[in-house]
């Protein structure tokens, strides 16, 4: 799950054996190498194929967060050739080309220099700090930081919190509601133009 410095209320943490911090600049960093032209040239130097520099813009900020994650995962467990970790693209840049804007407006043109610094640190050096492989009391720990986020801020109830954790059918309904939290969504869309 992502959580941008919180614990997304929809998350089962109770079920989450690891978490993992993912820095910020890590994912802007391969935001920019995978869609503009320096990184593009740059990632072809380093000998990765033009079919896979091609879909490259396939990962969006969370896509590359999930790619950074998996690759602290692997290096966690020491994994090698025969090993396959599976993780998946939630976004694409389709919907954050105006943040490629904003990074050249704030840190000018990604040049030669800033791909190859991307490349190395963000990917190469990717390492297993900001890990840790969760307990029961490190999960509840977890699930507990819930409580300023969502109750507190957001209107949700203890009630609702303490389901999450104890209600073993409170995770198990929520597919069955699909076709209701769809017709909220669609109604959503629609309000805002979207639908």
């Amino acid at each position: 799950g992502i959580g941008d410095k919180h614990v997304p209320w929809v998350h089962n943490v109770k079920n989450t054996d690891m978490v993992m911090g993912i820095d910020d600049a890590a994912t802007m960093g391969l935001i920019r190498l995978f869609n503009e032209k320096e990184g593009h040239a740059y990632l072809l130097r380093q000998g990765v194929p033009a079919e896979m520099v091609s879909q490259l813009h396939l990962l969006g900020i969370s896509g590359c967060a999930n790619l950074l994650s998996a690759i602290k995962f692997a290096r966690y467990y020491e994994l090698g050739e025969h090993d396959i970790v599976l993780t998946v693209a939630t976004d694409s840049m389709e919907m954050y080309q105006s943040r490629l804007v904003e990074l050249t407006a704030a840190e000018g043109a990604f040049a030669p220099l800033d791909a190859a610094g991307v490349y190395h640190r963000h990917l190469l050096g990717q390492s297993i700090d900001h890990v840790e492989e969760l307990t029961y009391y490190g999960r509840k720990r977890i699930h507990n930081l819930k409580y300023y986020t969502w109750v507190e801020q957001q209107g949700k109830t203890y009630t609702e919190i303490q389901a999450q954790w104890y209600d073993d059918d409170y995770w198990r309904d929520i597919p069955a509601a699909a076709a209701e939290i769809d017709a909220l969504i669609g109604e959503f869309n629609a309000r805002v133009g979207l639908g």
